[in-house]
């Protein structure tokens, strides 16, 4: 399987720390890039962290607070310097089109590289791409936000030991899985179910500044990893909730009842000095899955793929 994880590139909510960049996160997803709400220094972030504006092919804007986006002008201008060989595609909420735009041209430089802007104005699918569907939810801020979700469609895999059993091989193979049926070599009708299993398709999801709200559990909902804010400690909720944000237990408690693999917990305020306490509270929530308390520069992995049912027998 291609690589899939995501780099980490600052984890920082308003205020950036000695130790936290503003936020920046780049999904790797087999060839494609896609960046995540790149904040102020972003661009040096990614030099630190072996990412190339080469490698960025959709950038994906959640709103319009500084310490998510003030480093799209860096980012973009990047891109047109290194004459990124292909189409780049940026998704923000529509209602902040003049930030963009101050930002897409915040200074002087060449445009070399074709930039397509695909404002979000509401929920659903925004793009079907080579290998997944890009969804948006809407999200509970004082401004404009959305979180953005990533499914992958559920497929099969082939087992070659069925096949050999069958006598199927080369075209006849590519014809079974367009078909759905070929003939064995014994003359028997061979369903593309007995010589295969189900490959169940991937989940990501992208969750930044937003009180509990219903867009929050409809992203998370089945996901491989989730990727959530969680500015604040439990103690401090009544703070969380006045300016929008999540705290520690109520990331985790999204996440275990949404059934999420492996949970990565960032955005923290810069009131906080031990990373530690987040996983804690995150635990005491009832999560008890894969967790990651992210820091600056990671690179955390997809999950392997859920275990498939087993194949319908002939």
């Amino acid at each position: 399987m291609s690589a899939r994880e995501l780099v980490v590139l600052g984890t920082a909510s308003q205020v950036p720390t000695r130790h936290r960049n503003h936020n920046g996160y780049l999904l790797r997803w087999d060839g494609d890039g896609i960046l995540f709400d790149p904040g102020e220094g972003t661009q040096r972030q990614m030099l630190r962290a072996g990412v190339a504006a080469h490698d960025i092919d959709r950038i994906c804007v959640t709103h319009f607070h500084g310490d998510h986006s003030l480093g799209l002008a860096g980012v973009i201008q990047r891109i047109n310097l290194d004459r990124v060989p292909h189409p780049v595609t940026a998704h923000y909420p529509a209602s902040g089109q003049r930030f963009f735009d101050r930002l897409r041209y915040a200074t002087a430089y060449r445009e070399t590289v074709e930039l397509a802007e695909r404002p979000v104005a509401e929920d659903g699918v925004l793009a079907a791409c080579r290998g997944y569907t890009l969804e948006a939810r809407r999200l509970s801020h004082p401004v404009e936000s959305y979180g953005y979700r990533l499914v992958e469609p559920d497929g099969r895999r082939m087992l070659p030991e069925a096949l050999a059993e069958h006598g199927i091989a080369g075209p006849r193979i590519g014809q079974l899985q367009r078909e759905g049926a070929v003939q064995g070599a014994d003359g028997r009708l061979v369903r593309l179910e007995e010589v295969s299993e189900e490959r169940p398709g991937q989940r990501f999801a992208f969750v930044m500044d937003t009180r509990l709200c219903a867009g929050v559990h409809a992203l998370a909902e089945g996901c491989d990893m989730l990727v959530i804010e969680s500015t604040f400690l439990d103690e401090d909720e009544s703070l969380a909730v006045e300016h929008g944000h999540l705290t520690a237990g109520q990331a985790a408690a999204v996440a275990a009842g949404a059934g999420v693999r492996h949970l990565v917990l960032t955005h923290f305020s810069q009131r906080y000095g031990d990373p530690a306490e987040f996983e804690r509270q995150a635990r005491a929530a009832g999560f008890a899955g894969e967790l990651t308390v992210a820091r600056d520069l990671m690179r955390v992995p997809l999950p392997k793929r859920r275990q498939p049912r087993p194949a319908s027998g002939g």
